[in-house]
C-alpha cells in the first residue's frame, strides 16, 4: 500500500475524523482492485469501477403515457381520426395536419404528434375528434426527457442498489464493470473463546455486516491471548485475505496483544475513537501483504456499533446517517464530556425510549448513560436505532434517531 492515507500519532480521535480516514483509505486502495463484469441481476451491492454515461437519449422516441388520441396540439378541433391504432410494438404512421390517431399507453408517437388526449376526455362523432384544449407535451413521455445522450449518470466508486438496475436497463446495459468483492478474514481473539468457555458472539454478526455491504467474509476461527500466536495468525490471514478483522484484545491490558501485533506488522492509522460504546477500535495497513487490518473491541453491542459507524465507509464508501425525528421518553445524562455517545432507543408512535434506561425493557441505568454495561448487553441489539449526542438529552426533547437498518446496508 502507499503512504497516502493520513496518519499521525494522536490518540482518541473524533468519530468524524475516523470515518474520514476510512474513506481516504478506501479511495487510495480500492482503485488497485481487480474488476469484473456482472449482469444487472447481480449488480446490487457492488461498486462501479468506471463511470457510466448515457449512450443515447432516453427515451429514444416520444411515447404516450395514457390511452387516447395522439395529434399536434397546435391543430384545432375537430380532428379527423385515421383508421388505425398505434400499439407499443408498432411503427407509428405519418400524421398529417388536422388528423389524430388512436394510441395505447407506452406506444411511440407519430413524428408530427406532440400531445395525447385521454380516451375518457375525448369525444368522437362520425370520425371527428373533439375535446379540451391541450398544451404540447400533454401525456407524452418526450424523447430525451429522461436522459440526454452523453450525460454522466453514475460515478466510478459508486455502490449500486437494486433500484439502479432500472436506469441501467433503460440505458440498454446488460452488465456493468465492478470491483471484485473484498475477501475478509474474521478472527476472534481470546483464550476463553479459543478454549470454548465463552461463545464467539461477534464473528457471525461481523460476517453479516460484511456480506450486507457486498463483500465476502470467511470465519477463520480463534486464537488465544498469546502474543506470538496473535501476531503470526494475523500475518497468515493477511496473506490470504484483502482485509483481516479481529475481535477482542483492542485495549491496553496485559493480554491485549492485537494492537501491538498490528504495530509490529504494519502502520496503525488510528487506535481508539471518541465513541461510547465502541471506543477501542484500531485500523492498520499491512503493506507487506497489501492488506488492511481492522481490530474491533470484543463487547458485542459495542463491536456492532463501532463497526457499523466507523468501518462501513471503508466497505461501502458511504458515511451518511439518515435520521428520523422522535420525542425522547426519558432524561439521559452523560458522565464524561468530549465523547460521542450512541444511545440505543426503541421507537413507538414517534416516541424514543432509551433502551437501557431503568424504565425500559432493559433496566441498566437510572439517568446517567452506562455504555460499558450496554456494550455487553446483547438485549440492546433489539434497539430500533440510536441517538448520537455529545451532551445530555432531556425528556420530551426532539432527537434525531439513526435507524439501525441504515447501517446494515
Amino acid at each position: 500500500m502507499t503512504d497516502e492515507t493520513p496518519h499521525d500519532g494522536d490518540d482518541l480521535i473524533e468519530l468524524q475524523a475516523a470515518t474520514e480516514r476510512m474513506r481516504t483509505l478506501r479511495s487510495n486502495w480500492l482503485p488497485r482492485r481487480e474488476t469484473e463484469r456482472v449482469p444487472l441481476e447481480r449488480s446490487a451491492g457492488r461498486t462501479l469501477a468506471e463511470p457510466i454515461h448515457a449512450p443515447g437519449d432516453v427515451p429514444a422516441r416520444s411515447h404516450a403515457t395514457m390511452d387516447g388520441f395522439a395529434f399536434d396540439a397546435t391543430d384545432e378541433y375537430p380532428l379527423e381520426v385515421i383508421e388505425t391504432t398505434v400499439f407499443p410494438e408498432d411503427e407509428p404512421p405519418p400524421l398529417e395536419s388536422g388528423t389524430a390517431v388512436r394510441i395505447a399507453t407506452g406506444s411511440p408517437l407519430p413524428p408530427a404528434a406532440n400531445a395525447v388526449l385521454k380516451r375518457e376526455e375525448a369525444t368522437v362523432d362520425d370520425g371527428r375528434l373533439s375535446g379540451p384544449a391541450l398544451e404540447p407535451g400533454a401525456y407524452v413521455y418526450e424523447c430525451g426527457s429522461n436522459v440526454a445522450e452523453g450525460e454522466q449518470l453514475f460515478d466510478a466508486d459508486e455502490r449500486l442498489g437494486p433500484k439502479d438496475a432500472l436506469l441501467l436497463g433503460d440505458l440498454a446495459y446488460d452488465d456493468v464493470t465492478v470491483f471484485e468483492p473484498l475477501s475478509v478474514g474474521l478472527l476472534a481473539t481470546g483464550t476463553e473463546i479459543h478454549e470454548g468457555r465463552h461463545r464467539d458472539l461477534d464473528s457471525p454478526m461481523l460476517a453479516g455486516l460484511v456480506r450486507a455491504w457486498g463483500h465476502e467474509p470467511t470465519y477463520e476461527g480463534s486464537v488465544p491471548d498469546e502474543s506470538g500466536r496473535v501476531e503470526s495468525r494475523i500475518d497468515e490471514l493477511a496473506r490470504e485475505h484483502d482485509v483481516v478483522i479481529t475481535t477482542g484484545g483492542t485495549s491496553v491490558g496485559d493480554k491485549d496483544y492485537v494492537i501491538r501485533s498490528l504495530a509490529a506488522l504494519g502502520d496503525v492509522l488510528f487506535h481508539r475513537v471518541r465513541l461510547r460504546p465502541g471506543k477501542p477500535i484500531a485500523v492498520a495497513r499491512l503493506p507487506d501483504h497489501d492488506a488492511v487490518a481492522i481490530a474491533i473491541p470484543g463487547k458485542p453491542v459495542g463491536a456492532h456499533l463501532v463497526t457499523a459507524l466507523v468501518v462501513r465507509p471503508f466497505f461501502t464508501g458511504d458515511d451518511a446517517l439518515p435520521t428520523v425525528s422522535a420525542r425522547l421518553a426519558r432524561d439521559v445524562d452523560i458522565a464524561t464530556p468530549g465523547f460521542t455517545y450512541a444511545i440505543p432507543v426503541t421507537l413507538e408512535d414517534g416516541v424514543a425510549m432509551p433502551l437501557g434506561h431503568v424504565d425500559s425493557a432493559l433496566p441498566v441505568y437510572d439517568e446517567t448513560f452506562d455504555p460499558s454495561v450496554l456494550s455487553s448487553s446483547t438485549r440492546a441489539s433489539r434497539a430500533d436505532g440510536f441517538v448520537l449526542t455529545k451532551e445530555s438529552v432531556a425528556a420530551d426533547q426532539r432527537v434525531d434517531v439513526v435507524p439501525a437498518t441504515v447501517l446494515e446496508r
